[in-house]
């Protein structure tokens, strides 16, 4: 009697127990996080797959290291040639491209380096190698910092010849924001993270709109067949929520100041 009462017992103790949700780690991107978008979609991935989602925030060349390492079962970045120089190595089978935002150059209201005038990116930043003003740069390799350097190269400029003014920081992109804020300078942020941006000080959005300021994110499982422990499964269930409807409409939904940030692009 008192046997089949425990039994009872410890029967009824696991109907109430919660399962333990399984633990998935993804490494994203600093503008992912710091833009909101990560708060905003995912809590539903979580509640809709039943998992655990473990978010290691990092610029994008490190994310693609620790994916390289396995130290985590996907990655959330947006710089395409290193993400395709990824899957051709075999660290992941394939990239899934999710959704897009636009880069936009912040800078003194004042604008002295008057970029806001300039007809392309090109002339803008052409503007900018002349102007002798102060210009953050993220410095650490993230998709924001490549995109950076893709445009200086693209007028045959080296930054470092600004001199100090020329302000590498090695930062996250809040980070180089506030850093930009605190030295009255221009930087190239992903508009989403700047709009949700507190500390915006004497700085504004001075141009924006050329198609080179285009921002592609990507869905990257991490190969199992490099690193047998990664949740290969899970990951695939995470993709196909990524280029679900649901996602559509929460991506496409996200807005920061009723600007719509984020656009859904997967196929």
């Amino acid at each position: 009697m008192i046997r089949a009462l425990v039994v009872g017992f410890m029967l009824l103790l696991l109907q109430l127990t919660p399962a333990i949700a399984e633990k998935f780690r993804l490494a994203v991107t600093s503008s992912f996080h710091n833009s909101g978008l990560s708060d905003h979609i995912i809590p539903h991935i979580e509640t809709d797959l039943e998992i655990d989602i473990q978010l290691i925030v990092v610029g994008t060349g490190q994310a693609l290291k620790i994916g390289e390492n396995g130290d985590v079962d996907a990655i959330l970045v947006h710089s395409k040639p290193d993400e395709e120089e990824f899957v051709k190595k075999g660290f992941a089978n394939h990239r899934r491209e999710i959704m897009f935002n636009d880069y936009v150059i912040v800078g003194p209201s004042s604008d002295p380096a008057q970029i806001a005038y300039a007809k392309n990116l090109l002339e803008a930043f052409n503007k900018l190698s002349k102007a002798k003003v102060n210009f953050v740069s993220r410095g650490d390799f993230s998709g924001t910092h490549k995109k950076e350097m893709e445009i200086w190269n693209k007028i045959n400029f080296v930054p470092e010849d600004i001199g100090k003014k020329y302000i590498s920081v090695g930062s996250a992109m809040g980070k180089a924001i506030n850093i930009a804020v605190a030295f009255d300078a221009y930087i190239l942020s992903d508009k989403a993270t700047w709009l949700n941006h507190k500390n915006k000080g004497n700085l504004e959005i001075q141009f924006e709109g050329d198609p080179l300021l285009h921002n592609q994110y990507a869905f990257l499982p991490i190969n199992p067949v490099i690193h047998a422990h990664v949740r290969d499964q899970t990951a695939k269930n995470i993709e196909d929520w990524l280029v679900s409807e649901k996602a559509k409409s929460l991506i496409n939904s996200y807005l920061i100041e009723n600007v719509q940030v984020f656009s859904f692009n997967a196929k």
